[in-house]
């Protein structure tokens, strides 16, 4: 039977999966206004109807919905929050070879917890169409999307101190999660690139004052998170996957773990999912400084790539396993792919039969490495 403790699972999953091509025309349509809502409506609960199904036939025990509602991973729900605006500007978001769609938000008054977030209905449709036995996997960006990160002036509408920022932040999403909770959510992941980038930044840093901003930064990372978690229910498993880029199989920037290690070591949350599917992501040394703060957190190890359709071999993965264990025990560690498969409705390089064989990989190493599995 699957349990809560058991959270993350040995063999789990990040989150996006590819939109299916009558859902892409729908979206279209919709935009085409060619459609109503509620017809775009029907044609998304029949895809996470179906996207449900699928996970559990390839063996997940945690299921999400795809993130078949949203166009972004991120975007979609910081949007819903009040105080944030959808915001479009000149230029997407510069990746390392591709220019993204051009959207962003803005901070245009203070920043509550929205009792209608369009969120919670996508949750409860979510857990009400989830089999007896497995777990609805609700996926969320981390509040450290909002933070200024270009400089050290907060010079956001409404905000002139962070202090303040940071607690209205933190209270929203405290409020937000709780919400989730008394709908029925037992496992939470928050998303967060803002790890990979900082580490990223502190490693192609040009000046000292620069690598200071940087930790700066994450300081203010690790406030604002544990902050928000404070007081939320025992029974709620919060994780976190963090991330270096996922867009149309490219990614935005690389550098190790070893500059944000101490950070995320510092995060009271259940289990950290953190890509290690290239040589971007550096050694498994800093798994060691999580473990050290922390001897029953888990980390899942995203060893399969979720950019590409190469499949990786069980013997390699397996031999990737093993090269962490020096650094975190085995019974610490889980398995699953580096990132989702669609972060936006864009979706990656590869297939839909490839992308499953992808989850059945994650789920097959995983009961060859761990007895529990």
């Amino acid at each position: 039977m699957t349990a809560i403790k058991d959270i993350p699972f040995r063999y789990d999953q990040v989150g996006s999966f590819l939109r299916p091509d009558a859902l892409k025309t729908a979206r279209e349509n919709f935009l085409k206004q060619t459609i109503s809502v509620a017809e775009l409506k029907s044609v998304e609960d029949q895809a996470i109807i179906e996207l449900i199904n699928k996970q559990v036939h390839n063996g997940l025990k945690a299921v999400t919905d795809g993130e078949f509602r949203r166009s972004w991973w991120h975007l979609d729900f910081l949007w819903g929050l009040n105080g944030v605006d959808q915001l479009i500007p000149e230029h997407g978001y510069q990746f390392n070879q591709v220019e993204t769609r051009a959207a962003s938000y803005q901070i245009s008054d203070k920043v509550t917890f929205n009792p209608d977030h369009p969120f919670f209905e996508a949750f409860t449709f979510l857990k009400e169409h989830t089999p007896e036995g497995i777990i609805p996997k609700a996926t969320i960006p981390s509040p450290t999307l909002l933070f200024n990160r270009k400089s050290d002036t907060f010079t956001y509408a409404s905000y002139t101190d962070e202090k303040v920022f940071i607690d209205d932040l933190a209270t929203a999403y405290h409020k937000t999660i709780q919400k989730f909770y008394d709908l029925g959510c037992r496992y939470l992941q928050l998303d967060d690139t803002s790890w990979g980038m900082y580490t990223g930044f502190i490693e192609n840093a040009k000046s000292e004052e620069e690598i200071k901003h940087w930790h700066q930064q994450c300081e203010a990372g690790v406030t604002v998170i544990n902050q928000l978690l404070k007081g939320l229910p025992d029974d709620l498993i919060i994780t976190m996957h963090v991330c270096r880029g996922n867009y149309k199989s490219d990614w935005a920037i690389a550098g190790p773990y070893d500059h944000v290690a101490t950070y995320l070591a510092q995060l009271n949350i259940d289990g950290y999912f953190l890509e290690y599917d290239d040589d971007r992501s550096g050694g498994f040394e800093p798994l060691g400084q999580i473990f050290k703060n922390n001897p029953t957190k888990k980390v899942v190890l995203g060893l399969i790539t979720s950019k590409f359709p190469i499949l990786e071999s069980e013997e390699g993965l397996i031999n990737r396993i093993n090269e962490a264990t020096p650094f975190i025990p085995l019974e610490n560690l889980c398995l699953s792919p580096q990132c989702g498969f669609a972060s936006t409705e864009e979706g990656n390089h590869l297939t839909e039969a490839e992308q499953w064989a992808k989850v059945r990989l994650v789920v097959d190493t995983a009961k060859r490495v761990w007895q529990d599995a």
